[in-house]
């Protein structure tokens, strides 16, 4: 059984581990066991409350009980851009016309921005190659939102992702090649990894401040301004299926696109209900494929638990749980639980009407 908590302490070397084989490009994750050891104390200290909300970034482990280890990590980070300077480029049109000349002319450019800062940030999304596929990266993902949901007063109403831009399998991006290294005596892996780590302190003071046309860049460095690393293709369709779109924006480095959407629109949040527990004796129904499967929360803040079941489980008014299931989520009879269909397309079973 699969089920999504905390990040814990005991995390550290499975984290390490799925780090490694993730390669450059996941800077918020790098193979740095200090560094990791310090995002699970602030993910333990933001799920106790013991830092300010703005300040707090919740990771969730995605844990496979019988195998007894942490498969999958996800989070949200509170508000982004309030110790540190947060940057995008913003894709803009600059009109230049001479009626004079009969001359009407649109040049794209990118201008930096900080528009982001102040808004909530879903992030770190990694599973182990080995867990792909079965709706495991949906729930992985998409229990971010049913805890945006239940807890909305810590969150900003619009959320974003910054998704993983083109780069080489060395770690190389034509955006950077082009852009980047000219004010940057450094590689792009090790600006990435920085920017990563918060310290953005140093693309304000070596960054151009005025507008870049476009025109004046290779045109391989054009042609990934706003596209996704093949790696990331999945992750960008699963957003976009919940309600995500293309904001303009751009990574500084590598050009990946920003997507957003408000929290109110994500189809997680329009879809999913509340339910009351019903712990039953007999054992779980035989796995059922993604699009009959449901996720099902137990809305604890610091205990937060999600896992799947199949949707012939869930009833008008109750889930039937068979006893694992409740105690791998923490609930008993009687508590109240918030489920969802895994897929977009999904329904939940409804009450009838009265008198039908």
């Amino acid at each position: 059984m699969l089920v999504i908590r905390p990040l814990q302490n005991d995390d550290l070397d499975d984290l390490y581990a799925m780090a490694q084989k993730a390669g450059k490009g996941l800077t918020t994750l790098p193979a740095d066991r200090e560094l990791l050891q310090r995002k699970i104390d602030r993910a333990r200290e933001s799920f106790s409350q013991r830092c300010a909300p703005e300040a707090a970034l919740y990771l969730f482990a995605l844990e496979d009980l019988d195998a007894g280890k942490t498969v999958g990590i996800s989070g949200i980070d509170a508000r982004v851009g309030l110790d540190e300077v947060f940057y995008n480029y913003r894709l803009s049109v600059t009109v230049n016309a001479s009626r004079e000349l009969g001359v009407h002319v649109r040049t794209p450019t990118l201008n930096l921005s900080n528009d982001m800062t102040d808004t909530t940030e879903i992030c770190s999304l990694l599973l182990s190659d080995e867990y792909q596929g079965g709706g495991n990266g949906l729930l992985l993902s998409r229990c971010r939102f049913m805890f945006l949901d239940d807890f909305r007063k810590w969150f900003s109403e619009k959320v974003f992702a910054e998704m993983r831009g083109v780069s080489d399998t060395s770690g190389h991006s034509p955006l950077w090649d082009s852009l980047g290294s000219k004010f940057f005596d450094m590689e792009f892996s090790q600006a990435d990894r920085l920017s990563g780590l918060g310290n953005k302190s140093f693309i304000a003071e070596l960054m151009p401040k005025y507008p870049i046309y476009l025109p004046m860049l290779p045109d391989e460095a054009r042609a990934v301004i706003g596209r996704v690393h093949d790696n990331t293709r999945p992750a960008l369709k699963m957003l976009q299926a919940e309600g995500f779109n293309f904001n303009g924006m751009v990574d500084i480095f590598d050009g990946g696109p920003v997507v957003e959407a408000f929290v109110h629109n994500i189809r997680t949040v329009r879809e999913a209900e509340n339910r009351q527990v019903l712990v039953v004796d007999h054992a779980m129904a035989p796995d059922a494929p993604p699009d009959q499967r449901a996720m099902i929360s137990n809305r604890s803040f610091r205990d937060f638990r999600v896992t799947t079941i199949p949707m012939t489980c869930i009833g008008p008014d109750t889930v039937n749980l068979p006893g694992e299931v409740a105690d791998a989520i923490r609930v008993e009879s009687g508590d109240q639980v918030r489920v969802v269909p895994l897929k977009d397309g999904g329904l939940l079973p409804v009450a009838p009407l009265k008198g039908v």
